[in-house]
């Protein structure tokens, strides 16, 4: 699997849940996209580099979610997320690709 695609999937859940529940005023429902998008990340990071780095991944993709947060009340909240959001995608980049 490409690299690229977990790290899409996570780059449309930050980006794709926080849009969500800003869209429709519902968090849950942001949740809802953020969790689908990052499980999928996850099952693409584990296909590519093994369970250990897709865990790892994965809690920094939870981490930049809440990172974002405190985030935002220094930067707004449109920043705060685009920043996590690439440190995420880097990172998935970076180690979150087929072990040769």
């Amino acid at each position: 699997m490409s690299a690229l695609l977990p790290t899409a999937f996570a780059t449309a859940g930050l980006l794709g849940g926080y849009q969500t529940a800003r869209a429709t005023k519902n968090r849950q429902l942001g949740g809802a996209v953020l969790a689908a998008a990052g499980a999928a990340a996850f099952m693409g990071w584990k296909k590519n580099s093994g369970t250990g780095t897709a865990v790892a991944l994965t809690l920094g993709y939870v981490a930049a979610f809440g990172g974002s947060h405190p985030l935002a009340k220094k930067m707004g909240a449109w920043p705060a997320v685009y920043t996590v959001t690439a440190a995420t995608a880097v990172a998935s980049l970076a180690f979150g690709r087929a072990k040769k």
